[in-house]
């Protein structure tokens, strides 16, 4: 139930959020299950951990792909962003400093256009 819920999310989702969404069918369940259950299923590569600078780690199902995020300053939206974007940066640091990057997650910060108008 909670692997499902992360899959089932439509963007990044946090523990909290998952337990308020399982809780409304397994009542009993408490908030360190959900915490034990998340630690299990990153460590079997099912899923991935992101710090998006709000003090909330959010997880994403690995089947939906690698990416790197946008994050608004202003109004706390997140924008998934392709990774193959960075390869000629990737490429270039390789050429320069002769040093494989190994990104697992890179998030950078700023304004969404709505934010900017």
């Amino acid at each position: 139930m909670i692997l499902k819920a992360v899959e089932d999310a439509n963007s990044h989702i946090s523990a909290e959020e998952i337990y308020a969404q399982v809780r409304t069918y397994y009542p009993q369940m408490n908030i360190s299950t959900v915490y034990r259950t998340l630690e299990l299923v990153k460590e079997l590569g099912l899923v991935t951990e992101t710090d998006m600078g709000d003090g909330r780690v959010r997880y994403h199902c690995m089947g939906k792909g690698h990416h790197h995020h946008l994050v608004c300053e202003k109004c706390g939206s997140i924008i998934d962003m392709e990774e193959t974007i960075l390869d000629p940066l990737w490429s270039e640091i390789e050429r320069k400093y002769n040093f494989k990057v190994d990104m697992k997650h890179l998030v950078f910060f700023g304004l969404c256009a709505g934010c900017r108008t």
